[in-house]
């Protein structure tokens, strides 16, 4: 958790508790199970217990909604970084209750739920078809079977603003169920964030995957955010042997593309030139 967070796309970071189990495939190399192992915390997995917080920990968000309303700014909160706020566990129940509640009390904060389990949403929050001002409700899309599930039941929800998290983006996708022929009961999509994957043991972000999701949000007038190449970076084909470089058959771009593993600040997050920084107006 922190104020003033490294993730691109948000203000702040807060966790109401920390530990998750993996329940997709954009789960295999998860950061956040990789830091919780690194700093000696058994929390991930069905089994394991999950790590809960102190009051001093739940008071940070005030401190924050009154700087904003101070400086008469919106911040961004990305809760949770370390969890996901739907895992279907009855112990974390009371700790849902006490988020809503924060949640209400922050009026000058826009808090970005973000899950992979959108089906679990309806029986856990609080609101129906009142949502909060300052709530946005988002899912991780990493290919198109999770675009599939995850996405006519995200967009149900009157939620002031709907996102999608393509990252680790593992494939192409096509939003075009929900932007060109997008059922009337089903709310419209208000941001895409996409970026590869980081760490050594990451899969490649093929460049035909994110720029088709580009121009998609493009045409459908949907602010656009890449995050990150990731590990992975394209690059020109290699000139000699002992190249570190690996080939791909990108199926988008329909041609043979070279990814190499530079790590993701050299990587960086620029695509066809351009850092692609968008952003929903807030509600």
């Amino acid at each position: 958790m922190g104020k003033n967070s490294s993730i691109e796309w948000t203000d702040h970071t807060f966790n109401p508790w920390w530990g998750c189990a993996k329940v997709s495939p954009g789960c295999e190399n998860c950061y956040a199970e990789a830091w919780a192992k690194r700093v000696g915390a058994k929390v991930w997995g069905a089994k394991q217990d999950r790590r809960f917080f102190t009051d001093k920990h739940w008071e940070e968000p005030l401190k924050w909604n009154k700087d904003a309303e101070s400086e008469q700014t919106r911040r961004r909160v990305f809760c949770a970084s370390m969890a996901d706020v739907f895992e279907l566990r009855s112990e974390l129940d009371p700790w849902r209750v006490r988020l809503w509640s924060l949640i209400d009390e922050t009026p000058w904060l826009d808090w970005l739920l973000l899950t992979k389990r959108p089906q679990n949403i309806e029986k856990k929050v609080p609101w129906v078809n009142n949502w909060p001002e300052n709530v946005w409700l988002g899912t991780t899309v990493e290919n198109q079977k999770y675009a599939d599930e995850r996405l006519p039941i995200l967009l149900k929800f009157p939620a002031k603003r709907r996102f999608l998290s393509c990252e680790p983006l593992l494939g192409p996708v096509d939003l075009g169920a929900w932007t060109d022929h997008r059922p009337k009961r089903l709310h419209p999509i208000d941001w895409v964030i996409a970026g590869g994957e980081s760490g050594p043991n990451s899969r490649a972000m093929l460049p035909g995957w994110a720029k088709t999701l580009r121009d998609q949000c493009q045409q459908a007038e949907i602010p656009f955010h890449f995050k990150q190449w990731g590990h992975w970076a394209p690059v020109e084909a290699p000139k000699k042997e002992k190249s570190t470089a690996r080939r791909f058959w990108d199926e988008v771009l329909g041609m043979e593309i070279f990814m190499e593993p530079k790590g993701k600040k050299v990587a960086g997050r620029r695509l066809d030139g351009v850092t692609w920084d968008g952003l929903p107006a807030t509600a």
